[in-house]
């Protein structure tokens, strides 16, 4: 069969993003399938996806959808119009059955398959496809294979995960696009994580044990993505030290390997080994970016992270010891957040040196985490309530209008502390360096 693979993802705030999960499915279908890979971002149109269909004249077109909204509560913007309006495009050129997927149609696959009218949806990881694609082919009932679901079907429980994953790159133009592009690519050393942060979607989108892939294997793609033209990478797991043991073999097999480009990731502020961060340094790691969320011990606790103020400080200390760059990203407006809360967290930022600081004055509320049974408790939200459009938490303490302009007045005059969204002067800003032969995130540069 002809399978044509669309990343939908047009989201280019702070940068463009790799559409890494595709090079994962075309990986399932290699060999069994002939694939073409096409990616919205490229054109930021519809019309050149259309002339690819008339082109390839698929079987089926499978469609990642890696984000349902920006999840900004102060200019909240949802993607399902364009999802629609896309889908509406392609069917007026081919009767291909459509088949979603991706992490944004995993957490509301049901509401999704009813509002983009889809033929069948993949919930969990895509590889399994070619399950679907046997069936289709045959002309079978697919509504029983596992993680399948169809335009009539009942939404059902993702099957369990397994660690057979692959990744075939895709290459090209595509590729060609994004190294062009700050020459960020994208890399995974591990799937699944075993935190229990009450706003996060990854136990339920990658399960909650960890998959790692073996640090040899991880080396090997990091020199492709090299020999690639990639200029940096991004780890892309859900926080790269949650194994401390297998994370500094990855670092290791970096360094053995001779891998020469940068390389950044998502890290929890966790108590860290000794000498960790000189480790990652000297294995080319260059930016390290701390899922913080708050500096406040009390706001810690009731977003169940694994750590505490005193580790955060820790962490930060050690990685700006090593020479890395640091940012935070600070998650504000949880259960309990009061305007003490607020103001510990922001006396706790101002003792950072060295660091750009990310505040975020509100939580998206998902199914399947801690924060929707919450919301429902609270009356917040009601069962059955379509969440697709953006619904955020509100603290019984403090409004996210009055965080916003608690944090706002703080920021003031500070270079390296940005309040939601990245703002469109950043965007363009750092469009522009990348276009002059800037590499990677950028955010050093607001360092203070």
């Amino acid at each position: 069969m002809k399978i044509l693979l669309i990343s939908a993802n047009t989201v280019r705030v702070p940068y463009y993003v790799y559409p890494l999960g595709l090079d994962y499915v075309a990986g399932a279908l290699e060999g069994r399938h002939t694939v073409r890979v096409a990616d919205i971002n490229l054109y930021n149109k519809t019309a050149p996806i259309i002339d690819i269909i008339r082109d390839f004249g698929p079987d089926a077109i499978g469609l990642s959808l890696r984000n349902i909204d920006n999840t900004d509560v102060h200019d909240a913007r949802g993607f399902i119009p364009k999802y629609r309006e896309l889908i509406a495009s392609i069917r007026s050129v081919s009767v291909a059955p459509v088949i979603l997927g991706g992490s944004g149609f995993t957490i509301f696959p049901r509401l999704l398959m009813t509002e983009l009218k889809a033929d069948y949806g993949i919930i969990g990881e895509g590889e399994r496809l070619p399950l679907l694609l046997d069936a289709i082919e045959k002309g079978a009932d697919a509504s029983g294979i596992p993680g399948v679901i169809t335009g009539t079907g009942e939404e059902k429980i993702p099957p369990p995960f397994d660690d057979t994953f692959r990744r075939s790159f895709i290459g090209g133009d595509i590729a060609q696009f994004y190294t062009a592009r700050g020459g960020i690519l994208n890399l995974q050393t591990k799937r699944g994580c075993s935190y229990n942060c009450i706003y996060c979607t990854y136990p339920h989108i990658e399960g909650s044990a960890l998959r790692p892939i073996p640090a040899e294997e991880v080396a090997e793609t990091a020199v492709t993505l090299e020999a690639m033209g990639g200029k940096y990478f991004f780890i892309t797991d859900s926080a790269f030290n949650c194994d401390y043991e297998h994370s500094a073999a990855v670092a290791r097999s970096f360094k053995s390997r001779g891998v020469t480009i940068p390389w950044g990731a998502f890290l929890a502020p966790t108590k860290p080994p000794a000498d960790y961060y000189r480790l990652l340094s000297d294995a080319g790691m260059t930016h390290a970016e701390f899922g913080t969320e708050s500096l406040s011990d009390a706001m810690l606790a009731s977003y169940r992270k694994p750590f505490n103020v005193r580790d955060a400080i820790a962490s930060h200390r050690a990685a700006v010891d090593a020479g890395l760059y640091v940012a935070h990203y600070l998650l504000l407006g949880g259960p309990g957040e009061t305007r003490e809360t607020i103001e510990e967290t922001l006396r706790n930022a101002e003792g950072l040196d060295r660091t750009v600081l990310f505040f975020f004055c509100g939580i998206r509320i998902y199914p399947h985490t801690r924060i929707y049974d919450i919301a429902l408790s609270e009356g917040q939200i009601s069962e059955g309530d379509n969440l697709l459009e953006p619904v955020f938490y509100q603290s019984r303490g403090i409004s996210s209008d009055e965080i916003l302009r608690v944090v706002g007045e703080r920021a003031r005059g500070r270079e390296n502390w940005f309040v939601g969204s990245t703002s469109e002067h950043t965007t363009r800003l750092v469009a522009r360096m990348h276009r002059q032969g800037h590499t990677g995130p950028l955010w050093e540069h607001m360092i203070r």
